[in-house]
């Protein structure tokens, strides 16, 4: 499997993010996107992800499943986590296994192998910001998908929890996954940086 962009452009509120960018990443790989505040590494990962559309060039993906978009096969886990407050943090889980579909694990297997099975049945809304993290990143092994998609990552986690989280990862890219990631420090994992120069 092949991620590649090729010449890529990116217009926000009518100004030029970036420009010509070209990136690459295969199965079992970690791409580290890197560089200053508002350069746009965030935007590169909402394009992949589908949720902005280049102002140029084109993003694709090879050795796919060809009945399913880009998107379909990626997971983005973005500043915000992504929860419901008023769901306990098991039936968070339920609800995304059953919202995104695809090859869904089991959600509370999910949540020991991230370290917050103990809280299961807590309201998600009662979780630091350290254990929301955590669910995030249950979110991510609760239905199997090959491209992870990473905006600091290890944001709000303790050191344990990073160290958990470079395990899942690493088991991840075992498995023939790829991540891309934007982040300011290192992941935890070997990765090929890809660095975007400052704002204009």
């Amino acid at each position: 499997m092949r991620l590649s962009g090729r010449d890529i452009s990116c217009l926000r509120g009518g100004r030029e993010v970036f420009a010509g960018l070209d990136f690459q990443a295969e199965s079992g790989e970690a791409l580290a996107i890197t560089g200053p505040n508002g350069s746009g590494k965030t935007s590169l990962l909402r394009l992949i992800a589908g949720l902005l559309t280049p102002s140029g060039g084109s993003i694709d993906l090879e050795g796919g499943k060809t009945e399913l978009t880009l998107p379909e096969q990626s997971h983005y886990l973005g500043h915000r986590d992504a929860i419901k407050p008023a769901l306990s943090v098991l039936e968070n889980l339920w609800f995304w296994r059953d919202f995104l579909g695809g090859e869904a694990f089991d959600p509370a297997e999910s949540l020991a192998m991230a370290g917050l099975d103990h809280a299961a049945r807590l309201p998600a809304a009662y979780l630091s910001a350290g254990q929301r993290r955590r669910l995030s990143i249950a979110r991510l092994l609760a239905v199997r998908r090959p491209v992870w998609l990473l905006d600091e990552p290890t944001n709000a986690l303790d050191a344990a929890g990073q160290t958990l989280f470079a395990k899942l990862m690493g088991d991840h890219l075992s498995r023939g996954g790829l991540i891309v990631a934007a982040t300011h420090m290192p992941l935890g994992v070997a990765a090929r940086e890809l660095r975007i120069g400052g704002a204009s």
